[in-house]
């Protein structure tokens, strides 16, 4: 037996693969592997460039199908569909003087609001290559940690190492305001976590040729690099930014000199402070001036109400109701939970300042019972009830919670 393609036989290399008619060694296999790579690579952009805006989703529908699965946040909302709109429009636009140049965008929102929901959400409607990455592992090259640059290797992972496509893609960098300037005092030691990161950010966020190394930073330092423009790459920054409302409050009562100082924002403003924020308050917060300015879309998201918490329960497409009910229905039981356990829910997480997140640890602790001993039975329904919401959570660790608050 000999390979078809080389003529060695069966004895000169590791592997003969069997076709219909012939065979195949393994290091033809690989470089026709190298090849169809290197000709789908070069052949990517004239793909990308007949990208048609009448097959893109307009805004509105975008902001539909994300609200299929996040509930309020409708400034937020418009914010992204308008931005990745705008992206394919860059995308698919012709050569002339005017160049559409991208527009960056900072997400500012408490935990458990739909930061990073938004972002997972998005992805699943997007043609064009998306990442999500953290910020807080970040350090400054030469450091412990990852550097700036492993930012785009999940963008890379995501289109299979195609550089044309990663090079028009949308990178959402959660936690960005862990990365804050540490201090405004100078200091003998270097800011390697946050300040540090956030210059090595500036030229990625603008665009540059960025150098990435594949198999992630000082780990592989044999490593062949590739090369990356992030001129066309879109980037989406989210951060809970804790206590910058005091920063936002603080600017808003400066405004105004005499007695009636502090009276012009009303009573039920106070609650929405993040309504108000602006890039000095990010600058407050420790975000340097360079970086705030290549993120020239400041948006929030709104500190999810009661009402709010309670149609999350149960109106979104994976609301937790329904992946209970899922969960359930796998063991042939049919689960249905009553407006009164509901409510219930929705009190402690709002007693406890969680967020959506809390909505999810305190349905799981309630339900753990339920999961753990129904498989075994032969029943086939379960309800809950309110009394048996309170019991389970009298039972648990959020009753020591709730007594030390």
């Amino acid at each position: 037996m000999r390979c078809d393609f080389c003529g060695r036989s069966q004895n000169e290399v590791e592997l003969l693969i069997p076709g219909m008619n012939g065979y195949i060694c393994n290091e033809c296999a690989e470089r026709a592997s190298e090849l169809v790579k290197e000709y789908l690579g070069k052949n990517h952009d004239k793909y990308l460039n007949d990208i048609k805006l009448s097959d893109v989703p307009k805004p509105q529908q975008i902001k539909e199908y994300l609200d299929q699965y996040v509930i309020g946040q409708e400034g937020a909302k418009k914010y992204l569909s308008v931005a990745v709109y705008n992206h394919y429009k860059r995308l698919s636009q012709d050569k002339d003087d005017v160049d559409i140049e991208k527009s960056n965008i900072i997400i500012v929102g408490p935990t458990g609001t739909g930061k990073t929901l938004l972002a997972k959400t998005i992805a699943k409607l997007l043609k064009v290559p998306f990442a999500i990455v953290d910020a807080t592992v970040l350090t400054e090259a030469g450091y412990v940690g990852e550097d700036i640059e492993s930012l785009l290797v999940r963008l890379l992972a995501a289109c299979d190492y195609n550089v044309a496509e990663a090079e028009r893609g949308i990178v959402f960098i959660d936690e960005i305001d862990k990365i804050a300037r540490k201090s405004d005092n100078p200091s003998i030691t270097r800011d390697v976590s946050g300040e540090g990161v956030q210059q090595g950010l500036l030229k990625l966020l603008e665009g540059s040729v960025v150098n990435v190394p594949p198999q992630g930073g000082r780990k592989h330092p044999e490593q062949k690099m590739i090369p990356v423009d992030t001129k066309n790459i879109l980037f989406i920054c989210g951060g809970a930014f804790e206590g910058i409302e005091r920063k936002i409050a603080m600017r808003l009562n400066t405004h105004v000199v005499g007695y009636g100082a502090g009276n012009h924002v009303s009573k039920a403003d106070q609650e929405k402070l993040l309504h108000y924020v602006a890039p000095q308050d990010l600058r407050s917060y420790g975000l340097i001036p360079e970086i705030i300015g290549r993120l020239p879309v400041v948006t929030n998201l709104e500190p999810l109400d009661r009402d709010a918490l309670r149609r999350i329960l149960v109106e979104p497409k994976n609301a937790i109701v329904r992946q209970y009910e899922k969960l359930m229905m796998m063991d042939g039981i049919k689960f249905s939970v009553t407006d009164e356990a509901l409510d219930y829910v929705v009190d402690k997480a709002v007693e406890y300042k969680l967020g959506a997140r809390g909505l999810r640890s305190i349905f799981e602790t309630i339900m753990m019972d339920a999961m753990y001993s129904y498989p075994s039975t032969q029943k086939k329904k379960f309800e809950l009830t309110l009394e048996y919401a309170k019991e389970q959570l009298e039972k648990s660790n959020f009753a020591i919670i709730a007594s030390s608050m």
